[in-house]
């Protein structure tokens, strides 16, 4: 069985206003139910878990009824970090070890399906998958004093989501006490020794974070990147 964790436990607080940015409206629905919209066009049956604030849930609930949106979904209560949110999401999909877990972030609604695809199948093959991109700009590292020189950007990727795993890693993974190097939930995996495959991603698939991403966010549901 496939399963998604998606989590949308941030506040916002870059967006600016009062409503946290998973909820915002875009092209006249929440940007969470877009997210979520895009993993049922890959496949009808995935078990959805949408990890949120408890102090949401209630808020999360009414705009269900006023957007009629009936996908079913389980709610789990976010945590402290995105590591105790994303342990939260995936122990409440309650899933078998063979399953597929993908944790992706709530304000990404333009994952396409066929990154979606990459990453189960990669993750089916290998038991963990993360969808990357190439860099476009120069590096440069600056460290401690004036210590500062650029860097190949050829030896590095731009990380998105979904990162895609077997659930029987994840469980294990999220075992480990949380550290400050779990970036992401690939760095989890990674410290409970297990390699972690890479896959091609898309460039619209884009974290929206500041009022300029919904600018670009409206430029790419106008060109049809919405989901079908």
């Amino acid at each position: 069985m496939n399963h998604v964790v998606i989590v949308a436990g941030g506040k916002g607080l870059r967006m600016g206003g009062d409503t946290p940015k998973q909820y915002l409206p875009l092209g006249g629905r929440p940007v969470i139910m877009r997210t979520i919209d895009r993993f049922m066009e890959y496949d009808p049956h995935m078990h959805v878990v949408l990890v949120l604030p408890a102090a949401h849930h209630d808020y999360w609930h009414g705009l269900c009824r006023q957007y009629s949106f009936t996908t079913p979904h389980t709610v789990a209560c976010g945590g402290a970090t995105r590591f105790h949110s994303s342990q939260s999401g995936v122990r409440a999909t309650e899933a078998a070890p063979g399953d597929i877990i993908a944790i992706h972030d709530g304000v990404r609604p333009f994952v396409s399906v066929e990154v979606i695809a990459r990453c189960f199948e990669e993750a089916r093959r290998s038991g963990a998958a993360i969808p990357v991109l190439p860099l476009t700009d120069t590096l440069r590292f600056v460290g401690a004093g004036d210590s500062q020189h650029n860097v190949l950007r050829t030896d590095y990727r731009v990380v998105q989501t979904p990162q895609t795993f077997r659930a029987s890693l994840l469980a294990e993974a999220f075992e480990l006490p949380f550290s400050e190097a779990f970036t992401d939930d690939a760095s989890v995996v990674e410290a409970a020794g297990h390699a972690v495959a890479m896959v091609e991603g898309n460039r619209e698939n884009i974290k929206l974070t500041t009022p300029y991403d919904l600018l670009v966010a409206d430029a790419l549901l106008s060109h049809g990147h919405a989901a079908r």
